[in-house]
């Protein structure tokens, strides 16, 4: 009997949860085997294109030279707010033409816009880090120096979830922390090394595990929707953000920016909210295509596609050992992916007790 199709947000709360995917991707054993490889292919391709894109615009928004525009907090106001926008006119879209177009219905409750805040707070800090890494580090160095994710999820699913990790997921998360070290020293020995913005990156870091770990809490209060706690991240993070660009005095040097005018400027800057946006979904298209294993497998070779493209775009000369940081961060990554994958399938073909009962009892 044939399953029903899972909705795109179960199988990104499925993701989020940590469970495989075998179980969890749309399955179509119908379809002729190139078919399904062709498909997995334009999706990963597809991934690829926005997350690099979105990294190179962003690097240009927040740090061009001919741009020369310092205002990292109204670049990422403005990117949560053209998803706010997104998200409200494709529920409305959605509501219009219901067969064609499939999204939740949207609509701002500000009850569950106060459960959502405390998970809103944490997203403001992982996005704004996150951009703010970008304007302090080059392309290049941005994946090094936001490495530190897999350690700190070790580190919090102990201290907070009391759960423990293995000695190979350690052993991997040592060479990720190895690899970090030696990156930091090969910028300093280039002289290009930004302290502000390495530690800018290991914020950013601490940030994504902590949102991984309230976004598990807080989906109940959306009904497990995706879409729906985007919604309410971006309306709360809009909000929120109108008083540091008072604070920070960016809307006086956005008035007295240059190409305030320009279309272009304007253009590229909602093109960036676009990518912001579509990341969400292609991400999510990824892990039903394929599965979270996958995923973060792709994700790290997208990192080393990544760093390449940004040595070549920008013209740099790294040395071997700047390289060899980079392959043992991607290494670790890689480990980690495939010792946890390994762990789970394990646990998944023990039987558990209970069933080892039932078989000890004769009929």
């Amino acid at each position: 009997m044939n399953r029903a199709p899972l909705k795109r947000s179960r199988i990104l709360h499925m993701a989020l949860m940590g469970t495989d995917a075998a179980a969890g991707a749309e399955a179509s054993p119908g379809k002729p085997f190139l078919l399904r490889a062709l498909q997995i292919a334009l999706v990963v391709f597809l991934y690829w294109v926005t997350s690099i894109s979105m990294v190179f615009l962003n690097k240009y928004l927040l740090d061009s030279p001919s741009l020369q525009l310092n205002t990292p907090i109204f670049v990422t106001f403005y990117q949560c707010l053209v998803t706010t926008l997104l998200c409200k006119g494709l529920s409305a879209l959605a509501a219009c033409c219901p067969g064609a177009v499939e999204f939740p219905s949207l609509r701002l409750d500000l009850r569950v816009a106060r459960s959502v805040l405390p998970l809103s707070v944490v997203f403001i800090c992982m996005i704004t880090f996150n951009n703010l890494c970008l304007k302090y580090v080059g392309v290049a160095f941005y994946n090094v120096g936001r490495s530190l994710t897999t350690v700190f999820n070790v580190l919090l699913s102990y201290l907070l979830l009391k759960q423990t990790t293995s000695f190979y997921a350690l052993l991997a998360c040592g060479i990720i922390i190895g690899g970090f070290w030696l990156g930091v020293d090969q910028e300093g020995a280039e002289g290009t090394l930004s302290w502000t913005g390495t530690l800018f990156g290991v914020l950013a870091s601490l940030c994504v595990s902590l949102n991984a770990i309230y976004t598990k809490k807080v989906l109940p209060a959306v009904d497990g929707s995706i879409w729906r706690l985007t919604f309410y991240n971006n309306v709360n993070a809009c909000v929120l953000f109108l008083p540091l660009l008072l604070l920070l005095g960016e809307l006086q040097a956005l008035l007295r920016f240059a190409q305030l005018g320009s279309a272009h400027f304007w253009g590229m800057m909602t093109l960036g909210g676009l990518f912001g946006f579509a990341i969400g979904y292609v991400t999510g298209l990824q892990i039903k295509f394929t599965s979270p294993l996958t995923h973060n497998v792709s994700g790290t070779a997208k990192a080393c596609a990544q760093t390449v493209l940004a040595v070549l775009y920008y013209e740099e000369t790294k040395s071997f050992l700047w390289w060899t940081s980079n392959m043992m961060v991607l290494g670790g990554s890689s480990a980690y992916t495939w010792v946890r994958g390994w762990e789970m399938k394990k646990v998944q073909e023990e039987p558990s007790p209970k069933d080892n009962e039932k078989s000890g009892v004769g009929v």
